[in-house]
């Protein structure tokens, strides 16, 4: 069995770094806003990256989601021009529901631990 290489752990966190970067200066798209960048998961053979972002407010989640969805090749051509691999990765935009999720289980955890009255 081959053991997992380190290379696209490091890649993703270069590329997450990078992204973070170009949404916040780069991107003129208003839709987009105010989201962050929690994870890139890039594949064995380096030719994907699930990109995984949170959005401040829950309403303009399909906004956000839209706006990366339209920036990708955008995105993609800049990562290249700062990152030099032969091949850049095609980037999938991915709402991360783990801080939701986390909150939610929080909250239910401090309620159950509630003195009841």
């Amino acid at each position: 069995m081959r053991k997992k290489s380190g290379r696209p752990q490091k890649l993703g966190d270069l590329i997450q770094r990078e992204l973070s970067d170009l949404v916040q200066h780069e991107l003129r798209d208003p839709r987009v806003g105010m989201i962050t960048l929690t994870s890139v998961d890039v594949s064995p053979d380096l030719s994907h990256a699930k990109v995984f972002f949170t959005v401040l407010q829950k309403d303009h989640l399909e906004d956000a989601s839209t706006g990366l969805r339209r920036a990708a090749g955008f995105l993609r051509s800049q990562l290249a021009k700062r990152i030099k691999l032969y091949t850049t990765p095609e980037l999938r935009f991915v709402y991360d529901e783990s801080v939701e999720r986390g909150d939610r289980l929080s909250r239910l955890i401090d309620s159950a631990l509630k003195p009841r009255k």
